[in-house]
């Protein structure tokens, strides 16, 4: 089971409330959520709790809750497709993501690194003239690349990839 721990800001504008789930330590399925706006426009960065391999997918209107999962689902395969996954570990991680629980934030280090990534996504924004004349995938591309403290000065995609290949063998 995957969860995705909402800011309070990102559950009220979903309209959920959040599932009591028991604190454990996070795995490759457990994911930070959080709304933030580029350019007047919302997006939601989702953040992985262990890796900090993180994606931007824009928030248009106010979708269910199960809408919301599953563009989470099909972001985060386009995410690992464009950052040239291995297929197998794509398929892995799109099982664990079948059923998606929602609850609140559990990590403040986990949110202070993506505040960071959100102050990485505004600049990169700004340098390309707007979401409007930059790819998507590339931000997120440059996110991943950007390296993190709290990942020993290692950049989340790497991490994901080496997680990955350690449970594999």
């Amino acid at each position: 089971m995957a969860l995705i721990r909402c800011t309070a800001r990102l559950l009220k504008d979903l309209g959920v409330k959040p599932a009591n789930i028991p604190d454990k330590p996070p795995d490759i399925f457990d994911w930070h959520a959080n709304m933030l706006r580029l350019n007047r426009k919302k997006y939601v960065l989702f953040t992985n709790s262990q890796t900090l391999y993180s994606f931007l997918m824009r928030w248009a209107g106010r979708p269910r809750p199960a809408d919301f999962q599953e563009q989470f689902r099909l972001k985060l395969f386009q995410s690992l497709m464009s950052e040239g996954i291995a297929e197998e570990y794509i398929e892995y991680m799109l099982g664990g993501h079948k059923k998606v629980t929602i609850t609140k934030t559990n990590s403040r280090s986990v949110l202070g690194s993506m505040n960071d990534l959100a102050f990485q996504a505004r600049f990169m924004d700004y340098m390309k003239g707007g979401l409007g004349d930059a790819d998507l995938h590339e931000i997120n591309r440059g996110l991943n690349r950007n390296p993190m403290s709290a990942i020993k000065y290692e950049n989340g995609v790497a991490e994901l990839k080496r997680r990955l290949d350690n449970m594999h063998k």
